[in-house]
């Protein structure tokens, strides 16, 4: 999919490209004139165009790539002394007419590092996480009373639908794996749960993916094969409870009303609006039988210093546009955190998008300060619309999801530190330090 990422000429290419057709048609227009006067004297005309085609050749001026390359290289050192990787020469001047940047969230305006701080059973009842980390250092408190393994089933059966429906893997404090996946593990890590992992036997998965927004296995318990598998999900809530017939309630398993769907979509909003990252998480015995577990809100703090370089940027007439795949609560909090986001600002969605036709989307996008729920599709549509309205466009991100926008933007800009190998080989710009604050 990278390479439906197709690189735009620079800005400097284009008008390279403009002196070379300009100067083409000027010389040619010299030779013809003295070619006509050469003519209408009486001259030689062999000696009229030798005489031409020299005026012609003596007016291209040879130096000029030169310069040009030896001042865009200068611009590279002084990138360089700012910790940022320019694999491209021209992408200095590119940088330098950009208009309008767009930004992945997660781990570039944000410092990805995820930590589970509330979670919201099925039951209504509210839990608040304790510690920072990917560690076992911090508590689950629920009503005052610190809760460990399963002594509060509600909570305890959250626990284990993240812990088992889970890739990510923590050893000596380390994690290896996604830093959402990395929070739920270290939760429960804090309950005592996290050999839940190894109890379970996976028989399939249904790998996450940025359009379906939703990760799901099915297991069987590891000394218990004989009883049917479970199957355990989490991802968005408004994609995870479409698969949810039920609910859990003081032990009880019970219908999943609208009127519970209502809580569930106003606790959800109550957490993104605290800019927290909200995944729900259900289990059952097939994916359209799952019963409701509950909400966990995790938080992502800012990186330090990009408030400050977003303010002097907006400020120079630089447009900065985010882009994620949380909610909208979500996505507009940390917009609104970081300066990106005021009362009169707006808000779109991926299945937005895709109910506009180009020009539609071309009419609206540069109003719109955060896209959210937006796949690497939505991505390629929002550069192309910015770009078909003139605009020269930065795209900064870290993922696997990036690459392919990072490709169609006017200069890719990828982290050093927390970006993909894939990301960094579609940008053409890594940032060493992450620091958002080298693009001013």
């Amino acid at each position: 999919m990278v390479n439906l990422g197709i690189a735009p000429k620079t800005p400097l290419q284009k008008s390279m490209d403009l002196l070379g057709k300009q100067l083409s048609f000027y010389s040619f227009g010299i030779i013809g004139i003295i070619m006509l006067v050469g003519w209408l004297l009486g001259k030689d005309i062999l000696e009229m165009f030798t005489i031409s085609v020299s005026l012609a050749v003596a007016a291209i001026p040879e130096g000029l790539p030169i310069v040009v390359t030896v001042t865009l290289a200068l611009g590279v050192m002084r990138m360089v002394k700012k910790r940022a990787i320019v694999k491209k020469l021209p992408i200095v001047e590119t940088l330098g007419c950009c208009n309008v940047i767009c930004s992945d969230k997660t781990g570039t305006l944000t410092k990805n590092e995820m930590t589970v701080t509330h979670i919201f059973t099925s039951d209504g009842l509210h839990a608040e996480v304790t510690g920072v980390g990917y560690n076992q250092f911090g508590e689950v408190i629920v009503d005052g009373d610190v809760v460990h393994g399963f002594y509060n089933p509600a909570v305890s059966r959250i626990v284990e639908a993240g812990c088992v429906c889970n890739d990510a893997v923590i050893r000596n404090n380390t994690l290896m794996g996604k830093p959402t996946e990395g929070a739920l593990i270290a939760l429960a890590m804090k309950m005592g749960l996290d050999g839940l992992q190894q109890d379970y036997i996976r028989k399939a998965e249904y790998p996450f993916s940025s359009e379906q927004k939703w990760m799901a296995v099915k297991c069987v318990h590891r000394t218990q094969q004989d009883r049917p598998e479970i199957c355990f999900m989490k991802g968005a809530y408004e994609q995870v409870i479409k698969y949810c017939t039920t609910y859990q309630s003081k032990g009880q398993t019970l219908p999943l009303t609208q009127q519970q769907r209502d809580v569930y979509q106003q606790e959800k909003a109550r957490m993104g609006s605290a800019g927290l990252r909200v995944l729900a998480l259900a289990s059952g015995p097939e994916l359209g039988q799952l019963t409701f577990l509950g909400l966990v809100g995790i938080i992502d703090p800012p990186r330090t210093g990009v408030k400050e370089a977003v303010t002097t940027l907006i400020a120079s007439g630089v447009s900065i546009k985010m882009i994620t795949g949380d909610s909208q609560e979500t996505a507009v909090a940390i917009a609104s955190r970081l300066g990106l986001y005021s009362k009169t600002s707006q808000s779109v969605s991926g299945e937005e998008i895709d109910a506009m036709d180009v020009q539609q989307l071309s009419q609206i996008v540069p109003k719109v300060a955060v896209f959210y729920r937006a796949s690497p599709r939505h991505k390629m549509k929002i550069i192309k619309s910015l770009q078909k309205n003139g605009s020269v466009v930065a795209m900064t991100g870290d993922g696997v999801n990036d690459a392919v926008a990072l490709k169609a933007a006017d200069i890719g800009v990828a982290m050093g530190q927390t970006g993909t190998d894939v990301c960094k080989e579609a940008a053409d710009m890594i940032l060493v330090d992450d620091d958002f604050q080298t693009i001013m």
